[in-house]
């Protein structure tokens, strides 16, 4: 195949003055260091113009997050001076737009009058949901700030620099969240000791910080956000960071030893997370944040903690810059929009405000890396989700990553991560971002609203059962199995004692996904979902008709396509609509499949075989999907198939080959065990 580049020409104009393409440099993408310097003014040009008089305050055009109109122009100010700091620090002090003036003039008028109500002062720090959001936009100012000391704290009048200070000791005497929110107080006092104005206080907030950090570890590199199992892209633009840029900036050795090496093996996946069209996996919350995903790629350069080659890094962070610009990501006024692309409001969370997309500054952490740096310097070399088909099994998240070089596309099963705390009650409806079985670099989750993909769930009574808290049973070199307890909205059934055990193993493109129910009464439907492709509303009606050959559904979209092919156990197969659309598209359709519990071991277009074992043992359904971008790939049909003996599945596939995957037989909760036999 020719060497993938991402496009040479943006599809949506960029509203600043933009280099031409290096394809000598930069084969894949065509970005130098000047196109970064280029981007990082265009933003700050664009933010800038929304600066209150006395430059306090940055109010950004559109809808207010739940803190407010006053909380989201501090969070305008404060990222967008992160942005500035990375740009001018990165120049050795060079500003030729003058940007660190005007932020030296906002923080100096901010501090002024706290917590007044006017056109410029900042609001004072709370605790985490009680005015809690400028402890977040705290960390933003703290960090900026010992970066460009020389140039901006230096050059405060005495008492800005101690109304500076006091505004900022808020973060270390209020409560923050239960998660990545101790590190925004840390990185507050690694500013404040930088300054020599540390004490017992600092060294406290520091101390705790890093001991939460510690409990927080799972292995393999990540981190959970808090207590419990939520594994996202906080784990890079967070967990990772704040600490870590703290040992740099400290020149910290050994905090640093200690940190980077988890770093450097979390890297060893996270870099499969990038597509080749440069897009990082859809997954999570906060994703407004974008091309901040590559945030911990540069922060393993520049901290020297990264397995990647200086060509590859270079080649994920502007695969990533450029995947967004030339989507639309940037208003044409060249403001960061709220949502993926353009406007999304199913991205979105409800601290979301029209600053927060500016968190994608930590993306330009790169910058921090003198020009003549190898990232700088070295050609391109491919994404490592181009060349071969990869797998990789990360157990500690619960991760499955699979990436095929035809087509450059990343898919993640997830089997581990999901956004409830041990305290939390299981309470549907599901996160979208966290809840489904798999996600992928071109395809994002339906609403809440609409039919769920990538889903697992039982129905009774007319109502849909929810995946929540997802306990992760085994894993293999390239499978991973889960359990769920399903759950109803509150005032449908209870079911005691039930759940779904679900299993994903991958092969090349394809995806054997194995399920049990568990304790679940006989006759209870059971609803099996695939990729949720987004489609243009004139071509849905076509698509939507139903069912191919052995009941194989296919849903095309421009970029991918998307299959699903019933093995065992499914009685029909149709395509859903989802009209509320995806991140990728305002429309979107998803396959499904429905089966019964304890009915007779059929499959859609096959004919009754006996019956299954009673529900102590379980009901056992399989199915093959797939999510490609390669138009030639052909369908499903005929590439495997399974038989089932009470819980154990074989499946047969078409070079011969064999798997047999055993659930164990038993309600115990037998974690599940694979078999790969030769032809």
């Amino acid at each position: 195949m020719p060497t993938p580049t991402l496009s040479s020409t943006p599809t949506a104009p960029l509203p600043f003055p933009f280099p031409a393409d290096d394809r000598a440099l930069s084969p894949y993408t065509g970005l130098t260091r000047a196109h970064w310097e280029a981007v990082a003014d265009g933003m700050l040009r664009a933010a800038l113009r929304y600066a209150t008089p006395g430059h306090g305050l940055i109010d950004l055009p559109g809808p207010p997050s739940k803190s407010g109109v006053r909380s989201d122009g501090l969070e305008g100010f404060a990222r967008t001076f992160l942005l500035a700091a990375l740009r001018v620090a990165g120049a050795g002090g060079a500003d030729p737009h003058s940007f660190l003036p005007r932020y030296t003039a906002g923080i100096e008028r901010g501090t002024l009058t706290p917590g007044r109500d006017d056109a410029e002062s900042w609001p004072l720090i709370g605790h985490h949901g009680i005015q809690g959001q400028p402890m977040v936009e705290a960390a933003s100012v703290a960090l900026a700030l010992r970066m460009t000391a020389p140039w901006t704290w230096k050059r405060l009048p005495a008492a800005a620099r101690d109304r500076t200070e006091e505004w900022l000791r808020g973060a270390l005497r209020h409560t923050p969240a239960p998660n990545n929110w101790y590190l925004f107080p840390l990185t507050v006092a690694g500013f404040l000791e930088s300054v020599g104005r540390g004490d017992a206080e600092t060294a406290r907030a520091i101390e705790r910080g890093l001991g939460l950090l510690e409990g927080w570890y799972r292995g393999q590199g990540w981190y959970t956000d808090g207590d419990g199992r939520a594994f996202d892209h906080y784990n890079g633009w967070a967990l990772h960071l704040y600490p870590l840029l703290h040992a740099h900036l400290a020149a910290d050795q050994a905090l640093l030893d200690h940190l980077g090496s988890r770093l450097r093996e979390f890297l060893e996946g996270f870099s499969l997370l990038f597509d080749a069209d440069g897009a990082p996996i859809h997954h999570g919350r906060s994703l407004t944040y974008r091309f901040a995903a590559g945030a911990a790629v540069a922060l393993g350069a520049l901290t020297d903690h990264t397995p990647l080659p200086p060509g590859a890094t270079r080649r994920l962070l502007s695969g990533a810059l450029r995947h967004f610009l030339d989507r639309g990501a940037l208003t044409g006024d060249g403001v960061l929009s709220l949502g993926w692309y353009g406007p999304h409001g199913a991205t979105l969370q409800r601290y979301s405000g029209p600053g927060s997309p500016y968190w994608a500054s930590k993306g330009f952490i790169a910058l921090l890396l003198p020009p003549d740096h190898p990232v700088w310097t070295a050609t391109e070399k491919p994404a490592p989700s181009q060349g071969r088909d990869r797998v990789l099994a990360l157990p500690a998240p619960g991760f499955l990553v699979q990436t095929t070089g035809r087509d450059g596309l990343v898919r993640l099963h997830n089997h581990g991560s999901f956004k409830l705390r041990p305290w939390d009650a299981e309470r549907p409806p599901s996160d979208p971002l966290y809840a489904r079985l798999a996600y992928s670099t071109r395809t994002g989750p339906t609403s809440a609203a609409n039919t769920p993909d990538n889903h697992i769930g039982l129905e009774l009574r007319g109502l849909r059962s929810f995946r929540l808290r997802i306990t992760p049973l085994a894993a293999g070199p390239n499978w991973l199995a889960s359990s769920h307890i399903p759950v109803f909205p509150d005032g449908g059934p209870v079911l005691p004692a039930a759940r779904i055990d679900s299993l994903t193993l991958v092969r090349g493109p394809l995806e054997l996904r194995v399920h049990r129910t568990v304790n679940v009464p006989a006759g209870t439907a059971v609803h099996h979902s695939g990729w949720a492709v987004a489609v243009p509303p004139d071509t849905a009606a076509e698509q939507a008709d139903g069912a191919g050959p052995a009941g194989e559904t296919c849903v095309a979209g421009a970029e991918v396509t998307g299959r699903l092919l019933p093995l065992h156990g499914w009685q029909s197969s149709t395509v859903r609509r989802a009209p509320q659309g995806t991140a990728y598209g305002p429309w979107a359709l998803v396959p499904e499949l429905t089966g019964t519990v304890g009915a007779p071991v059929g499959t859609v277009g096959e004919e009754e075989s006996g019956t299954v074992g009673g529900e102590e043992s379980g009901t056992v359904f399989v199915a093959l999907a797939s999510l490609t971008g390669d138009p030639d790939a052909p369908p499903l049909a005929g590439l495997a198939t399974a038989e089932v003996s009470g819980t154990t599945v074989t499946v047969r596939w078409a070079d011969g080959r064999s798997t047999v995957v055993d659930f164990g037989g038993g309600p115990d909760g037998d974690a599940p065990r694979v078999t790969e036999r030769t032809a």
